[in-house]
């Protein structure tokens, strides 16, 4: 058997990616090994690759959606089988014993580790990882569709499934790219009445196809009222991190409504409160999800039939497909093929 493996790693804040080769590691207790099939690249990556994140240490290997087959199991894990097709997103892990952890709340663990930042991610040939992060893949589903669902996909499908809308509600997704192209697909299959905001008329036919009933063309029209003029929306999925096109969107909301945000932009939201008390409105954010989510939104997309929009780069290609990313220019997610 080979006993070594490549992994494109960072070694320093804004370094480049280096294809090194490592020993291949052997999973702890309660870890497991996976054998990498495709792994998304995440604008999250960033974080990595720029040194953003607090604490960080180096060299790292970025990567949180993944998607391939257990390879080995570490001691006392009972309940996975080698060969299992499996998916690790962007939670990474969980302490068990704090108060959220008691609670089932795994997400909001005060010890929640996160993969490719707190240890090594998926752009690599084998990754260890905890068994807890683990969501089983649907056969239906192929390793470069499941990888992004890992990540762009549980954030909103569990967004709008924890937002408070009902079946037949307005609904509307703001940004029309990595996260909103999803988002759509499963305001659609979820029985809102979906509206898509994008910029330009030529999304509009892109929109329409992933199952918008209305598209709003935020570049000629004020996409707030008219939202209104459709009776105002019940959840507004600000999928775009542009704070100036979130604050624009605000005056949208019906009453009781919910402008949630699962894609923090870098500059401050501004807006009136006004008529977030007037109308009951809210702003709200949310944090990705748990392995269990995961696996949710991998079953909902087999079953519903709902597609990420990738882009795929050999593992040897991994600067491009990052490149691609970070300059907005993939449509949708771009995914890192490993070699078989």
């Amino acid at each position: 058997m080979n006993t070594k493996m490549t992994v494109a790693q960072i070694s320093k804040a804004g370094g480049d990616f280096e294809l090194v080769e490592r020993d291949i590691p052997e999973p702890g207790p309660g870890q497991v090994r996976i054998k990498v099939e495709a792994c998304g690249v995440c604008h999250s990556d960033v974080f990595v690759k720029e040194g953003l994140w607090p604490g960080l240490q180096y060299p790292r290997v970025p990567g949180h959606e993944i998607a391939g087959r257990l390879d080995a199991l570490g001691a006392g894990v009972t309940a996975w089988e080698i060969g299992q097709r499996v998916g690790v997103g962007w939670h990474g892990g969980h302490d068990f014993v704090c108060e959220s952890c008691r609670r089932g709340d795994f997400t909001m663990c005060v010890n929640r580790k996160v993969t490719g930042i707190d240890y090594d991610g998926g752009y690599a040939e084998y990754v260890i990882v905890p068994a807890e992060t683990l969501a089983v893949i649907p056969d239906q589903l192929p390793a470069e569709e499941a990888g992004p669902f890992m990540c762009a996909g549980v954030t909103v499908f569990n967004a709008l499934r924890h937002s408070g809308a009902r079946p037949g509600e307005l609904v509307a997704v703001q940004g029309i790219g990595g996260l909103g192209h999803l988002g759509v697909q499963y305001a659609r299959e979820m029985g809102f009445e979906t509206v898509a905001l994008g910029r330009g008329k030529d999304t509009e036919p892109l929109a329409k196809k992933l199952g918008a009933h209305h598209y709003i063309d935020s570049s000629t029209v004020d996409a707030a009222a008219e939202l209104q003029k459709l009776g105002g929306a019940r959840v507004i999925l600000a999928t775009a991190p542009s704070a100036k096109a979130i604050s624009a969107v605000v005056d949208g909301l019906g009453i009781d409504g919910n402008l949630l945000i699962p894609a923090a932009p870098n500059d401050p939201i501004t807006l009136s409160v006004f008529p977030l008390l007037m109308g009951r409105r809210r702003i709200s954010g949310w944090y990705s999800g748990s392995a269990r989510d995961s696996q949710d939104t991998l079953e909902f997309s087999a079953l519903s039939d709902v597609h990420p929009m990738i882009e795929k780069f050999p593992f040897s290609r991994v600067t491009d497909a990052y490149e691609r990313m970070y300059s907005g220019k993939a449509r949708f997610r771009a995914v890192l093929m490993m070699e078989s």
